[in-house]
């Protein structure tokens, strides 16, 4: 095999790496998988994003050619919802679960590890979710659904990822399943990153992509700040709850961009 054959096999790979990781769509079974091999498909994450992303506006573009909008809206967070496995959601709960109900930085953590929602968690995650279907459905009105919904995956997955070189990895990396992602990114793998991105906002609308782009680098130092006063540092839902809080915004600054 050729060198550049080679470079393309492995870059697919770590694609496929990333895939599985963030959502139940199937791989190859003969994709190989390491720690390393993991921490560095952490540049495809935002990528992950544009698929899920697209796969998400062409079911409500379906959908919403046979169901009233709102309804084909609920059906395609359901289906979202199973891509994923709620995996975003589950890290949302789990820090609000944690950070609401812990008072020392050991508590948090521990909260954050058991499998059992409390009333931080169950109430951020009805909030989020309704705050989610309220934005989108207030978008259709204003914008094309399917390049909302691969603006706002692609964005939010990249600014969270983005968190993995911010701050030190906190969480018990024997029973942690984001342990593997908790190395330092190389500046390549940050920028191709973040391209990714932003790019679906800067083919839908320049103004758009400075206004994300600017939120993006406040969200961060924010989180960051918030996060280590916290928690010391991140875990795997920590991550989660980042992306969920960025897409989140995403759809209330398209919002407000349309609108203005």
């Amino acid at each position: 095999m050729s060198e550049r054959a080679s470079f393309w096999r492995y870059q697919w790979q770590l694609f496929c790496l990333a895939l599985s990781f963030f959502s139940r769509l199937p791989i190859p079974a003969n994709i190989p998988y390491s720690n390393e091999r993991m921490n560095r498909a952490g540049r495809y994450f935002a990528l992950v994003g544009v698929l899920l992303g697209a796969l998400c506006g062409g079911f409500f573009t379906v959908v919403s050619e046979l169901l009233p909008a709102s309804i084909a809206i609920v059906l395609t967070m359901v289906f979202s919802l199973l891509l994923t496995g709620a995996f975003h959601e589950d890290g949302l709960a789990d820090m609000a679960d944690g950070i609401g109900g812990g008072m020392t930085q050991e508590r948090r953590l521990e909260i954050m590890k058991d499998s059992r929602l409390g009333t931080y968690g169950v109430s951020t995650l009805v909030m989020a979710l309704l705050l989610k279907y309220a934005t989108l459905v207030e978008l259709f009105t204003q914008a094309n659904l399917f390049a909302v919904f691969v603006i706002g995956y692609a964005f939010s997955r990249a600014v969270a990822a983005s968190l993995i070189s911010a701050m030190p990895y906190v969480s018990d990396p024997k029973g942690s399943k984001s342990k593997p992602l908790a190395n330092t990114q190389t500046p390549g793998e940050l920028v191709f990153l973040a391209l990714c991105g932003v790019l679906p906002a800067l083919m839908y609308d320049m103004t758009l992509a400075a206004i994300l782009i600017a939120f993006a680098l406040v969200f961060r130092l924010v989180f960051t700040k918030w996060l280590l006063a916290r928690l010391g540092g991140f875990t795997g839902d920590c991550l989660g709850a980042a992306q969920q809080l960025v897409e989140l915004m995403t759809y209330v600054l398209m919002l407000l961009v349309l609108m203005v």
